[in-house]
């Protein structure tokens, strides 16, 4: 079923490109419904053929294409590029994660022949996907940041906090490292010391971002997306409230809200133009309350996990914003819609954590009168069953772990039987 929006050049299809195994994106879900709706021709790599955008409605083609990130750029390059000519036409090529932004970036000159791609400085979404030179860049255009420094090794990580004290948050230093030499599963929030060696490898140099954490009481998450052309000039900018994620306090939003926000959206664009940043963009904010000041937590050069929060009354997101520009059309400069963005298992997962954790139920808001879900979607039914059924898998194995891990479980697995 076709949606009303902004008229796509159906002609032009959009690829959307990733390095790196994370087969249940709710992201590229949202991506393949928001240009596949519109009647734009959308293909995808994916891990297998049973991963949920692979199963969309809205999906033309899905290219089984699985990556780790461990490959050599040449290889990936080359990856990229069979695909394109497969494809047939020149299309669109979206980033669903920084790898990917940063191989696309690097590599327009010789993947020009098959992708439009906006005309981002080769060099500037590394750099801006690097947690340390990010803050170096906001430092050099007067935009805030929490204090943060990357240690080089364990000590220096344990003389930091110990200095700065708890908590704190640990991030992976920069692209591709990330994938190859992880120093911590995820973005992640430390408590003691304790928690800190446990959170890190043991031995060798360390990728990694130690970040002062602004505590909840005194701070609010704020997001902003944007698309932006040439020089940085602004195609679509919004601004909304993060109120959960997942893990609590760090990782991916699960729950939020839209909200216009004048000031935030003037500090983005402003950092866009700056840097001449072009493409889409999700850059997450917290705004310390005891100041009144922002600061910039991260600059993802690329299209945002929960980027269909956002719509404007011309039905313009950031993806469709791209779109428009890169195939000469003009976008429509109208108002964000007022809405919620839910991602089901995860935000009951959040909701509970917090509860266990700190007694109390965690912040919510008003529902709107028009709510985006991160899966379920009346004419798109398939990705949200296959999603829930790795979800149940993932969450099986999980569980199955820890109980082998459970020194009660082993000590009963280890005694002599009669």
């Amino acid at each position: 079923m076709a949606q009303t929006g902004p008229a796509l050049d159906r002609e032009v299809p959009v690829l959307l490109v990733k390095v790196g195994r994370y087969p249940q994106s709710h992201s590229a879900v949202g991506a393949v419904r928001s240009i596949g709706q519109l009647g734009v021709p959308v293909h995808a790599m994916v891990e297998d053929r049973l991963t949920p955008t692979a199963v969309s409605r809205y999906l033309t083609g899905a290219f089984v294409r699985p990556t780790t990130g461990r490959e050599s750029p040449e290889r990936l390059l080359a990856t990229v590029a069979a695909v394109g000519r497969a494809i047939g036409r020149r299309s669109v090529a979206v980033p669903t994660d920084d790898e990917a932004a940063v191989l696309l970036a690097e590599h327009a000159e010789e993947l020009s022949p098959y992708f439009l791609l906006p005309p981002v400085p080769p060099e500037l979404p590394r750099r801006l996907a690097n947690k340390g030179e990010m803050k170096g860049i906001c430092r050099a255009n007067g935009v805030s940041t929490p204090r943060a420094c990357a240690p080089r090794n364990r000590e220096e990580l344990v003389a930091t906090a110990r200095s700065w004290g708890y908590p704190l948050v640990l991030k992976n230093l920069e692209a591709f490292t990330r994938l190859l030499h992880p120093a911590v599963c995820a973005t992640t929030v430390v408590h003691d010391e304790r928690e800190l060696l446990a959170s890190c490898p043991p031995d060798g140099q360390l990728s990694v971002l130690v970040q002062e954490y602004l505590p909840p009481q005194h701070a609010e998450d704020w997001i902003t997306h944007l698309s932006c052309g040439p020089g940085g000039e602004p195609l679509a900018v919004f601004t909304g409230l993060k109120l959960r994620s997942w893990p609590p306090g760090a990782g991916v939003t699960t729950r939020a809200c839209s909200l216009a926000n004048p000031e935030l959206a003037g500090l983005a664009t402003r950092l866009c133009r700056q840097i001449g940043y072009s493409g889409t963009a999700d850059l997450d904010w917290r705004l310390d309350l005891r100041d009144g000041r922002y600061n910039l937590v991260d600059f993802n050069p690329r299209v945002g996990a929960q980027f269909r929060l956002f719509e404007t009354v011309d039905g313009v997101d950031v993806l469709r914003a791209l779109h428009l520009s890169l195939t000469g059309r003009v976008v429509p400069q109208g108002p964000q819609l007022p809405r919620s963005f839910g991602v089901g298992q995860l935000d009951l997962q959040s909701i509970m954590a917090t509860a266990r954790r700190e007694h109390r139920l965690p912040r919510d808001i008003r529902p709107h009168r028009e709510t985006e879900r991160a899966w379920i979607c009346g004419d798109d039914l398939v990705p949200a069953a296959v999603e829930a059924l790795r979800f149940g898998a993932t969450e099986a194995l999980r569980l199955a772990r820890a109980v082998r891990a459970n020194p009660v479980v082993r000590a009963l697995r280890s005694r002599p039987r009669d």
